[in-house]
């Protein structure tokens, strides 16, 4: 039986720069459970290195012994209590946003994976503090989704302006550019991006 990579790898070979970046399969891309603590976690480390989200998410998890708290029980935690983790007052007000977002909307991860791509972004940026980036993610690295192009991410911009030798001075040029290069990917455009992200990590500085 053919497994998954036999599929996306000799498909998105076939655009020819981007097979130049595909050395070996990718890891299978997991399906998590209690993905609104994800959406909450991805809050946390906007604009932080790995490092320091992870220590203000251990932190985070301490308050409540370790577990994974519920929606509850972090709306319950007071603003000051989460600023004493490392918070800033804006992400402690989205956090308790999507907390209070998952009881209104009784969200779990069955009604997550029901829905498309698109309508996940429309439904979760509804939440102030989380953007379409934050969604994307989401999509990619919780829901296991395999068609998501994440065109705001810097990373995959500086990635395909190198291997694609692209000029970013005129955004929206660069912007129908990006679109139209990743277009040919799809439907593993997720994996497309996973390439581009572990080819500008290893890639050398002037090559």
């Amino acid at each position: 039986m053919a497994t998954h990579h036999d599929i996306y790898i000799p498909h998105l070979s076939r655009d020819k720069k981007l097979g130049k970046i595909i050395l070996s399969p990718l890891e299978e891309l997991p399906i998590r459970k209690n993905i609104a603590l994800k959406l909450i976690g991805s809050i946390m480390s906007q604009q932080l290195s790995v490092k320091v989200a992870d220590v203000i998410y251990n932190r985070f998890l301490q308050l409540y012994n370790g577990k994974e708290p519920r929606p509850q029980q972090i709306l319950d935690t007071p603003p000051e209590t989460l600023r004493g983790i490392g918070l800033s007052n804006a992400k402690v007000s989205y956090v308790h946003n999507v907390a209070r977002f998952v009881l209104e909307e009784k969200l779990t991860d069955a009604k997550l994976h029901k829905l498309s791509n698109d309508e996940l972004i429309a439904y979760l940026t509804r939440i102030k503090g989380v953007g379409q980036w934050t969604v994307e993610m989401l999509l990619m690295f919780y829901l296991g989704r395999e068609d998501i192009f994440a065109i705001d991410d810097w990373g995959i911009q500086q990635a395909m302006n190198k291997l694609y030798k692209l000029d970013p001075s005129d955004k929206k040029a660069h912007r129908a550019k990006l679109l139209q290069l990743s277009a040919k990917w799809a439907p593993y455009r997720t994996h497309a991006c996973r390439y581009l992200w572990a080819w500008k990590d290893n890639a050398p500085v002037n090559g």
